[in-house]
């Protein structure tokens, strides 16, 4: 049952609500918006009915202080108004993110009818939210399946960097390292799109990326390329869609991630925090699972040998930030890998 908090200095425009809604709603009713933000605290509801017009604390400054919230700011919160009309005050409200307003006195078919909308819309849209999610996994699962199967060496290896990411992230966020720059990304969006971050390899010819053998110097240079046309195919993409965020993140990993910290790395020489963060996540993931995994021109290295190496490479290869994070979630990654062997 959808719970709906009732706001409003009047018992008796309350005492209306609470017996029009109750039947389908679970109804919370107080007559202030210092008693809603103390049951806040507790109960979290699907929509808020708001007065405008209450002492201590008016609708539009606890309107205010709800959407500065990042907890509350995606709860629906409808006025209600005695202002019928008043063009200024619905201007200003719907500025400020109220989805509607319902005239006081107010008639319990009205009420009911504005929740019964909203409500669904809201729903509708976290529906269709996660429709098109799932359409995007499968896109990008499907995208990179391709890729792989293309590069026989590398089987796996973009779900486990993918894997990696996310443990990276959550570290990241959980320890305060770069949140300023995470703390609005969407982790769960970013670590599908790190799936497309060698979709370069497509272009890159089998006899380069099949070689079973180190690469000579020109062969290195044809495969270096492939962070270039990864990027150059995420634009394409971006440009017959229109979608950003989650194409912005994949092209920043797909071009980035073989840049280092002291400006070695390539495609673009970058160093430092030049760096988009995307890329330089993916490049301890990259590497560790490189280094881990077999190949026809190295064996595998073990874990612990893994994590020295990238240990050693802090400051020089890594943004030393990060590899503390990684080291100390260096089990995490092994478990990965141990899962992956099995």
């Amino acid at each position: 049952m959808k719970t709906i908090f009732a706001v409003d200095d009047s018992d008796t425009n309350l005492s209306t609500a609470k017996k029009t809604l109750e039947s389908r709603y679970k109804v919370f009713t107080m007559p202030s918006a210092a008693k809603m933000f103390t049951l806040l605290e507790k109960i979290t509801p699907d929509l808020i009915l708001l007065d405008i017009e209450m002492p201590e604390m008016s609708g539009f400054e606890a309107l205010i202080s709800l959407k500065a919230n990042p907890v509350y700011k995606d709860i629906p919160v409808i006025f209600l108004t005695g202002y019928a009309n008043n063009d200024n005050i619905e201007a200003s409200g719907f500025e400020l993110g109220v989805v509607d307003f319902i005239a006081k006195p107010f008639s319990t078919h009205v009420l009911l009818n504005r929740i019964k909308t909203h409500l669904e819309i809201d729903e509708l849209i976290r529906e269709r939210t996660a429709q098109i999610k799932r359409l995007q996994n499968g896109i990008v699962t499907v995208l990179a399946d391709v890729v792989e199967e293309r590069d026989k060496d590398t089987g796996g290896h973009n779900d486990r960097t993918a894997m990696y990411v996310r443990i990276l992230l959550k570290a990241m966020e959980e320890g305060g390292v770069y949140a300023d720059e995470i703390r609005e990304w969407d982790i769960e969006m970013v670590v599908s799109s790190a799936r497309l971050h060698d979709v370069g390899k497509i272009h890159i010819f089998d006899m380069v990326l099949n070689k079973p053998g180190k690469l000579d110097n020109e062969e290195y240079e044809k495969m270096k390329l492939h962070t270039i046309e990864g990027a150059r195919i995420i634009d394409r993409m971006i440009k017959q869609t229109g979608e950003e965020e989650f194409l912005h993140n994949a092209k920043l990993f797909a071009e980035y991630h073989h840049e280092r910290w002291d400006g070695t790395g390539y495609p673009h020489g970058l160093a430092g925090l030049d760096i988009p963060l995307q890329g330089r996540i993916m490049a301890i993931a990259d590497v560790y699972d490189a280094l881990v995994s077999l190949r026809p021109y190295k064996e595998a290295f073990t874990n612990e040998e893994a994590v020295n190496i990238i240990a050693a490479r802090a400051g020089k290869h890594f943004d030393p930030k990060i590899v503390e994070v990684f080291l100390e979630v260096k089990d995490q990654f092994a478990a990965v890998r141990e899962a992956f062997l099995q």
